[in-house]
């Protein structure tokens, strides 16, 4: 341990980095493999195709903890490192929610499939309701970019493409919003197996 003053402390991190008097440097999250975060097909998972903010994927992490989902999958490009905004606005969910980053979304959802996983994209111009997607089995939420949503090759793959209905007339929410209530809805299908309540 280094005792140092605030402005030293600020000079050893990222630029804006806020550090309240303490920095602590750890060895970075080991992601896993599709096979692994797959394996044992139960819950829900969440792929992230081309989501590029780190306060969105880190709320979004916050979010998965929140509601007990398996684990989050990344993209190895056009996805921002698991540290600092990243970080605090996960609020420490990077550390208890796997991860697994992939360099192909689409084959990662063949492989998933292959293992009894089911893909639900969310497209707002979707047939059906998010509600009426959804059905109990193994889940894949896959969510895009606020600007341009799923890529096409990554919708393809998708069993089915779904919409949270807005009746308010506005077309989009925020993705981190999304995922919240794409992960709600979930649990309120089939809550994850797996969820430890603490005592």
């Amino acid at each position: 341990m280094e005792i140092m003053e605030g402005p030293d402390i600020a000079r050893a991190l990222p630029a804006g980095a806020i550090h309240q008097g303490l920095a602590l440097k750890i060895e970075a999250l080991e992601p896993l493999s599709i096979e692994e975060i797959g394996e044992g097909a139960s819950g829900v998972l969440l792929m992230l195709d081309q989501v590029t903010d780190p306060q969105n994927v880190g709320a979004i992490f916050r979010s998965a903890a929140a509601f007990g989902a398996r684990g989050v999958i990344l993209q190895d490009r056009n996805s921002p490192g698991l540290a600092g905004a990243l970080a605090k606005a996960a609020a420490g969910a990077v550390d208890r929610v796997p991860h697994a980053v992939v360099v192909n979304l689409s084959r990662a959802l063949e492989q998933l499939a292959d293992m009894g996983w089911r893909a639900v994209g969310l497209d707002g111009a979707a047939q059906i309701s998010l509600e009426q997607a959804l059905d109990g089995r193994p889940t894949v939420l896959v969510l895009g970019s606020e600007g341009d949503g799923l890529r096409r090759l990554v919708a393809e793959h998708c069993d089915v493409l779904a919409k949270i209905p807005m009746l308010g007339g506005f077309e989009s929410i925020n993705v981190s919003n999304a995922a919240a209530i794409a992960l709600y809805e979930c649990a309120r299908c089939r809550p994850p197996a797996h969820i430890v309540t603490e005592l």
